[in-house]
C-alpha cells in the first residue's frame, strides 16, 4: 500500500470520527464542559486512534495477519474498557441510563480500524449511516411511541416475504402453456402487500386526499393493478370513499399509461410515435378525473373518511395473488392457442394483468406484425388491462366504486380510438 493511499485512509478515520463527534457535541452542546465522556475532539481521536492501529496491525505486509487480528483485538478490549468506565461515570453524574455515547465511540474506533485495512467506501457508508442514525433520535423516538403492534406486525411480515421467503420460492414454470412462475406470483404478492402499506402510511401521515393519491402514483410505478385491488378492497371494509378511491386508481392507471410510454420509446421508439397519443389522450382524462373527483367538490353527507385499518391482510394480498395467477396463466392459454396471427388477441390477455410484459412483447414483435397490426395490439393490451381495473373493482370492491371507474375508462377508450385512427389513417394495411 502507497504511503498517499495510507494517508488517505488514516485521514478518512479521523474526518469520520469528527462527523459522528460533531453530532454528539451537537446533541449534548447545551451541557456544561466536562461533564461529558465524550465530546468533537474525544470522537476525532477515536476515529484517528482506530485507523492509526489499523495501520499498524497491517503493517509491513499491508495485510491483517493473525497477528496483527491479535494486536488489533487487544487494543479494541483496552480501548473499549476505558470508554465504557467513563461511560458509567457519565451516567452516575447525570442520573440517567444510557449507552448512545459509548456504543458510538466504540463504533469510531471500528471504523477508524476498518478504513485503514478494509474498504474505505463501505467505511464512510457506515459512519454516514451511524451520524444519521444518531441525529434523528428524537424523531426515531417519537415514531416508535406512534407506531401500533399491527403496523409493526405488518411490516416485519413484509419484510420477511421480500428477503426470507423469496429467494427460497422456486422460479421454474409450473403448469400447461408455458406454466406460472411461483417466483412471479410471489412478487406479486409483495407488490400488492407493498402497495397497501404505503397506501396506509401516506393516509396515516399525509391525510386522506393527498395520502390516496401519493401513494397511487407510488404503486403506479409498480402496478397499477396492485393498486386497483387493494383500494378494491379498502372500498369493501368502507375504509374510504368510493370518489377518492376511484380517483386514486384512475392516477394510478394514468402513471402506467406513462410506462408504458416509456418501455416503448426504449425498446422501439417508432411504435412509441404511434400509440403516444391515445396514451397521452389517457393520461390527460384520468389525471383530470382524480383532481376533480378528490377536489372538485366537498365531501358528500354520509360520505366515509379514508380511515386505514389496517396495513393490509396476508391472506387476503395471498389470494389476490393467486388470482392475478390466473389470470396469467389463462392469458398465456389464449396467446398460445392464437399464436402470432391472433396478436391482438394475445396482447389483450396478456395485459389484462401483465401490461409490462405485454408492452415488452409487442415492442419485440413489431417487425413481424407491422407497425398497424403492432400498434393495435399494443393499445389492445393497454385497454384490456384498463377494463380488468374496472371488473376488478366490480368484483373485490363496491358497485360504487366500479360505477366511478367506469367513467374516465371508457372516456379513455373513445378518446385513444379517436387518436388511434388519427395516428394509423396513412399507415398501409
Amino acid at each position: 500500500m502507497s504511503f498517499d493511499n495510507q494517508l488517505s485512509r488514516v485521514a478518512l478515520a479521523l474526518g469520520m470520527g469528527l462527523l459522528i463527534g460533531l453530532e454528539r457535541g451537537w446533541s449534548t452542546r447545551e451541557a456544561q464542559s466536562g461533564s461529558r465522556a465524550a465530546g468533537v475532539r474525544t470522537f476525532a481521536i477515536c476515529g484517528l486512534l482506530g485507523g492509526l492501529l489499523g495501520a499498524l496491525a497491517s503493517a509491513p505486509s499491508h495485510a491483517l495477519t493473525l497477528e496483527g487480528g491479535v494486536f488489533l483485538g487487544i487494543a479494541f478490549l483496552a480501548f473499549a474498557a476505558v470508554i465504557t468506565l467513563f461511560g458509567l461515570e457519565e451516567n452516575k453524574a447525570t442520573g440517567r441510563y444510557s449507552a448512545t455515547t459509548t456504543i458510538a465511540a466504540l463504533l469510531t474506533f471500528v471504523l477508524g480500524a476498518y478504513a485503514a485495512i478494509g474498504d474505505v467506501r463501505i467505511a464512510a457508508a457506515a459512519a454516514v449511516a451511524a451520524a444519521a442514525l444518531l441525529i434523528f433520535r428524537q424523531g426515531l423516538h417519537e415514531w416508535v411511541k406512534r407506531i401500533t403492534r399491527l403496523e409493526f406486525e405488518s411490516a416485519l411480515l413484509l419484510l420477511a416475504m421480500t428477503f426470507i421467503a423469496l429467494p427460497v420460492v422456486p422460479p421454474g414454470p409450473i403448469g400447461p402453456f408455458g406454466g406460472v412462475n411461483p417466483r412471479e406470483v410471489w412478487i406479486i404478492a409483495i407488490a400488492l402487500a407493498s402497495v397497501s402499506f404505503v397506501g396506509y402510511v401516506a393516509v396515516k401521515v399525509l391525510g386522506e386526499h393527498r395520502g390516496i393519491l401519493i401513494a397511487a402514483a407510488a404503486g403506479g410505478l409498480v402496478s397499477s393493478t396492485a393498486v386497483a385491488f387493494d383500494n378494491a378492497k379498502r372500498s369493501a371494509s368502507d375504509q374510504g370513499s368510493p370518489r377518492v378511491l376511484a380517483a386514486g386508481t384512475s392516477l394510478a392507471t394514468a402513471v402506467s399509461f406513462v410506462r408504458v410510454a416509456a418501455i416503448t420509446g426504449v425498446l422501439n421508439p417508432s411504435l412509441a410515435l404511434l400509440v403516444a397519443p391515445a396514451l397521452l389522450a389517457g393520461v390527460v382524462l384520468n389525471v383530470g378525473f382524480a383532481l376533480v373527483s378528490v377536489y372538485g367538490r366537498a365531501r358528500s353527507p354520509g360520505e366515509p373518511a379514508a380511515q386505514f385499518r389496517n396495513p393490509f391482510s396476508f391472506w387476503s394480498v395471498l389470494g389476490m395473488a393467486a388470482t392475478m395467477g390466473l389470470l396469467i396463466l389463462g392469458g398465456r392459454a389464449i396467446n398460445t392457442w392464437y399464436g402470432s396471427t391472433g396478436a391482438i388477441a394475445g396482447a389483450a390477455a396478456m395485459g389484462i394483468v401483465d401490461v409490462d410484459a405485454m408492452t415488452v412483447s409487442m415492442a419485440r414483435l413489431m417487425p413481424e406484425l407491422g407497425a398497424r397490426t403492432g400498434t393495435y395490439a399494443l393499445l389492445a393490451g393497454v385497454a384490456s388491462n384498463l377494463l380488468a381495473k374496472v371488473v376488478i373493482s366490480a368484483l373485490f370492491g363496491r358497485r360504487r366504486l366500479a360505477l366511478r371507474l367506469a367513467l374516465p375508462a371508457l372516456g379513455s377508450l373513445i378518446a385513444g380510438w379517436l387518436a388511434l385512427l388519427m395516428t394509423v389513417a396513412g399507415l398501409a394495411p
